[in-house]
């Protein structure tokens, strides 16, 4: 039987995080990532702008070279599942018919994307993997046409990216502006017009019926035809191993504390698939953003090495639409109120700060071209102080 000191399961920004700070942190036994992925480990986000734009290659978004991992001997096994985890006797099973016992093993399988449950979903592309990021950048070289479905960050960036590659590009939403729900209008009413100087057509308010090789139909009966559609719609974090495994899990993510310990002993998880207990919130908290990942990855390898470090960082990230980025960082979990403050003259010239206020505390900082507000917005979030509005 094979055996390793600390399995990584997944190859995503917290499972090199761990590996890498496993090391730091001195940990000196045997690492071995295990990832159902073809390819070494990625950088995700530049998928949907700069590598879909034709601005970079694999050798640009890898998240380190090849010479990296032996340098730090961290062993990757690609295009590998690991399909029983025994939290007992510390045996992973694999799809090459290994078993592997492990002394620590860090859940890190992060989500997969949820194609769109209509007729004819099958015939719209998925972003997540750095595979399907090339089917899509191939596929835009030969279209003159696209409509991307849904307008959570990565269809906004997808959809703005296509369209600076010379592609008619409609992005449709069921709110009547981008991401309404999640940020407030004021917040969308801002998002649509960055789309709308990046010449993305923005469609809000009808919801996707039916999709057919070249078209997809609304439910106001309005047909868009397109050479290319790309479904947007939202991920679902890969917990199937940690419930078969018996860990605990709450709406499809494994619970773990502020040092990313599961239910059962000698398992730790990071990043989408999980909800962390963050001491600086008081609460568990779910993100979905690759430095969130990094920061979990960060704990859950020094937890490995027997160091203890929590996590307390304010989740949060960037997001850059066309030539427009924004910085976000809340917790996440909902606000009462939003607040639009112009800043240097307002957008698009300026720029513009949104807080979010839940119990008469920032819970939120939404920002674009005002660095100040969100280095406040960390804090404030942070120290559970009031919005300076």
């Amino acid at each position: 039987m094979n055996s390793t000191e600390l399995l990584i399961i997944g190859s995503g920004p917290g499972a090199v995080s761990a590996a890498e700070s496993y090391r730091d942190n001195g940990g000196s036994g045997r690492v071995l990532i295990v990832t159902t992925d073809p390819d070494l480990p990625y950088f995700r986000p530049p998928l949907s702008k700069d590598y879909l734009q034709g601005d970079s290659g694999p050798d640009d978004i890898a998240l380190h070279p090849r010479e990296w991992y032996s340098e730090h001997n961290v062993e990757v096994r690609t295009d590998t599942t690991v399909v029983e985890l025994d939290t007992t006797t510390k045996n992973a099973k694999l799809s090459t018919s290994e078993t592997i016992e492990f002394g620590t093993a860090i859940i890190a399988t992060g989500a997969q994307p949820v194609p769109i449950p209509v007729p004819g979903g099958e015939h719209a592309l998925l972003l997540r993997s750095f595979r399907e990021a090339a089917d899509l950048r191939d596929a835009a070289e030969q279209t003159a046409s696209a409509v991307v479905i849904g307008a959570g960050f990565i269809g906004c960036e997808a959809a703005a990216s296509l369209a600076a590659r010379g592609v008619t590009t409609t992005l449709v939403a069921p709110d009547d502006v981008p991401q309404e729900r999640r940020l407030g209008p004021d917040a969308g009413a801002r998002i649509r017009a960055m789309l709308d100087d990046s010449h993305v057509r923005y469609v809000g308010g009808p919801n996707v019926v039916k999709i057919e090789p070249g078209a997809v139909t609304l439910d106001d009966g309005v047909r868009i035809n397109a050479d290319l559609i790309l479904a947007a719609t939202g991920i679902s974090p890969c917990a199937e191993l940690a419930e078969s495994a018996g860990l605990t899990v709450d709406e499809g993510r494994i619970v773990v504390d502020e040092r990313m310990r599961t239910s059962a002993a000698g398992v730790l998880a990071v990043g989408d698939v999980s909800t962390a207990h963050n001491t600086a919130a008081g609460r568990q908290v779910a993100t979905e953003h690759w430095q969130d990942a990094v920061d979990q990855g960060e704990v859950a390898g020094a937890t490995a090495a027997g160091v203890e470090k929590s996590w307390d960082a304010v989740p949060g990230f960037w997001t850059t639409i066309g030539n427009h980025t924004l910085k976000y960082a809340a917790w996440g979990d909902g606000y009462d109120s939003a607040h639009l403050v112009e800043r240097n003259g307002g957008f698009p010239e300026g720029g513009f700060t949104v807080w979010y206020e839940r119990g008469g505390v920032t819970v939120g900082g939404l920002t674009y071209n005002s660095d100040d507000d969100y280095e406040l917005a960390e804090k404030l979030v942070a120290d559970h102080k009031p919005p300076p509005v």
